[in-house]
């Protein structure tokens, strides 16, 4: 059986990218994603991080060229526990563009790359942390304007349409086994799925 990972859909090379809107501001947030994650930003700090843990957050300075690049705070987060379901780190920097830039470059100088748009959607997909509605809902909780449409985009996020469709096909797979079953006892004109309730359920 074909999978994701022997399709080469699911990749584990280390990913950054930046998760804030580009331009300068007081604070910049950049996401690092992948088998050893936690390594390679290890690499790039003044001093060690003693018995590192998942959602911890450390307070740490950037070393470029042996200089301080900048002060940040970084979070952990563990395979499986995090968005992506693979190690993960969130990296606060201020906000500078040159900041930002450099940060990146350092990290794919110790081995990572640029991410594709939306891949770190796709590895949670894939990882199994999201269905492909809530995926699709990232976007929408993104750019929604109004209560009304973050409302919506929220609980389809949290799996709310996920979970009807869900008890749909439970329903439908129930009223499929009720048919089956008349099908084998088709000569002594048995009925055992209720056609009214059959049609509202279609229906829906």
């Amino acid at each position: 059986m074909e999978t994701a990972a022997n399709l080469g859909l699911l990749s584990t090379d280390v990913i950054v990218a930046r998760a804030t809107p580009p331009g300068s501001g007081a604070l910049a947030i950049l996401r690092l994603s992948g088998t050893g994650s936690w390594q390679m930003i290890f690499q790039i700090l003044d001093r060690p991080i003693p018995a590192p843990k998942s959602h911890r957050v450390y307070f740490r300075n950037i070393i470029d060229d042996e200089a301080v690049l900048d002060e940040v705070l970084i979070t952990l987060f563990a395979a499986g526990k995090s968005f992506t379901g693979d190690e993960s780190v969130e990296i606060s920097v201020h906000g500078s563009e040159f900041i930002v830039a450099r940060m990146q470059m350092l990290l794919v100088e110790q081995g990572a790359r640029l991410a594709a748009p939306g891949e770190f959607s796709q590895r949670a997909f894939l990882n199994g942390k999201l269905d492909l509605a809530q995926a699709e809902a990232i976007a929408d909780v993104i750019a929604s304007e109004h209560e009304a449409a973050h409302r919506v985009a929220m609980q389809q996020l949290k799996g709310g349409f996920s979970r009807e469709l869900a008890d749909l096909r439970e329903q439908l797979l129930h009223y499929v086994s009720l048919m089956e079953l008349e099908l084998d006892f088709g000569e002594e004109d048995v009925e055992f799925a209720d056609r009214n309730q059959l049609k509202l359920l279609i229906a829906d």
